[in-house]
């Protein structure tokens, strides 16, 4: 029997846990050799499950940098602002790289991730976890097939919950730009991806982005709201309720997402929920935070074959032309595409997908595919087997995470970067056109892509 891969878990959180599980449902394919994370509870926590030598559990990956190579591969799930450092350093001493997305906050670092793994000859593997979703890779599959001729044009919906919102982007560690990433980045790149990938290769020339902070502000505060909900009095009438989210969710006897990350130094329970909710930032009146990432946010982005130079268009210009009305618009090549990321909707994370084609109509709820043929006029359903080993359904992501962390270890063991689904260049070009998106919103202006939102297609 062939030795396992061996990984060295960096960040110990919700999505090192995850991962690295793995590990104990094919112990034969994966091994958990290090760790590396500043808290104390949750890296000894997964070095119990792990059963990793004190020696190569570490606070700081930079111990592991300074050692000799111990293992085949690194799982980088750290914090958005710290995936450039270990990424470049570990990938330099030749270890092949799963990195969690989004690659990192600013388009050189994610550069420089890129180029450090070309040059390392080591296997990138950017946690695009919706490239793997089986039903999402039919979508792919039904394109190239022809079903419905020429894509048109894609429109995509990321519902991302109130809840779910209210967690991790007001209270949570996506709140603030200044310390994590903003909210297109941290939440959608995984979207603006999949429509890279749906377009074939075609080039993004052009994005426009319009979005803003529409809720969660002082202004909007109840009156006699308190500053924790615990302390609050109209708590009972507030749909953000961290008594809700969190303290009936324990009640229920949940202990899962996202009751499991507000309790950094224990497991969950009723007493370790409460003072996590009268002291942390989870209980907080969402109303009282020091957020300021995007609630909402629509962007669309024109795709089609021919390039440009960068360059961009004042305000004034935008006006004179008449871009606001961006879907009115006709462009050689022909296929657009648009995204909508909105905070505030009952499904979490549910995306909701149409294609328009030539042929055909495509349409994707989350749970099924539907293909309508314009000649025959006849709809056909399709699904796929989203069945996983073990508990890698209930990881957020449902079978994608399985489908990648398999895929990840099964490039590594047989040296086959043609494994993955999202290879460094086209993973940097679809970052690229996140960071495109973005400055077009903070700037109000349309963004000209060109040759630098290119990138290889599988």
């Amino acid at each position: 029997m062939s030795s396992p891969v061996d990984v060295i878990v960096v960040g110990a959180g919700n999505r090192g846990d995850n991962y690295s599980g793995y590990a104990v449902i094919f112990p034969d394919r994966m091994r958990v050799v290090g760790i590396a994370d500043p808290r104390d509870f949750a890296r000894k926590k997964l070095q119990a499950r792990h059963k990793v030598a004190d020696e190569n559990t570490f606070n700081d990956w930079r111990c592991i940098a300074e050692r000799e190579k111990f293992a085949d591969a690194v799982l980088i799930c750290t914090p958005d602002r710290l995936h450039k450092d270990p990424a470049v350093a570990l990938a330099k001493k030749g270890y092949h790289v799963l990195l969690e997305k989004p690659m990192a906050v600013t388009e050189e670092d994610c550069k420089e991730i890129v180029e450090a793994c070309i040059q390392s000859g080591v296997i990138l593997t950017v946690c695009h976890v919706l490239r793997y979703d089986p039903l999402i890779h039919r979508i792919k599959e039904l394109i190239d097939s022809g079903v419905i001729g020429d894509v048109i044009h894609i429109q995509h919906l990321e519902p991302v919950g109130f809840y779910h919102f209210a967690h991790s982007f007001v209270r949570g560690n996506w709140r603030n730009e200044a310390e994590s990433s903003f909210a297109l980045l941290a939440k959608s790149c995984h979207d603006v991806d999949l429509i890279h990938h749906w377009a074939g290769g075609r080039r993004c020339i052009k994005v426009s982005s319009f979005g803003s902070l529409s809720h969660f502000t002082k202004e909007n505060k109840p009156a006699n709201a308190a500053n924790r909900c615990l302390d609050c009095p109209v708590e009972g009438d507030c749909a953000y309720s961290a008594k809700k989210i969190y303290l009936d969710q324990v009640k229920r006897g949940g202990v899962g997402w996202p009751v499991s990350v507000i309790c950094s130094n224990s497991v969950p329970d009723i007493e370790s929920v409460t003072e996590a909710l009268k002291t942390g930032p989870y209980g907080r009146c969402v109303y009282e935070c020091d957020n300021d990432v995007c609630s909402n946010q629509v962007g669309e982005s024109y795709i089609f074959l021919i390039s440009h130079d960068v360059t961009f268009m004042s305000v004034s210009e935008v006006e004179y032309i008449d871009l606001l009305q961006i879907v009115n618009m006709e462009f050689e090549g022909g296929l657009t595409a648009a995204l909508t990321m909105v905070a505030f909707t009952e499904e979490i994370c549910e995306r909701k997908t149409s294609i328009y084609g030539s042929k055909g109509e495509l349409s994707y709820n989350g749970h099924e595919i539907k293909v309508f043929d314009f000649l025959t006029r006849k709809s056909t359903k399709h699904t796929a087997d989203t069945r996983v080993p073990g508990t890698f359904g209930t990881g957020g992501h449902g079978a994608a995470d399985y489908h990648l962390i398999d895929s990840f270890i099964a490039a590594v063991k047989n040296k086959d970067p043609s494994r993955i689904r999202s290879g460094p260049k086209e993973t940097l070009a679809s970052h690229k056109l996140v960071f495109a998106a973005e400055r077009a919103r903070l700037e109000n202006r349309v963004v000209f892509c060109g040759d630098q939102c290119d990138g290889e297609s599988r």
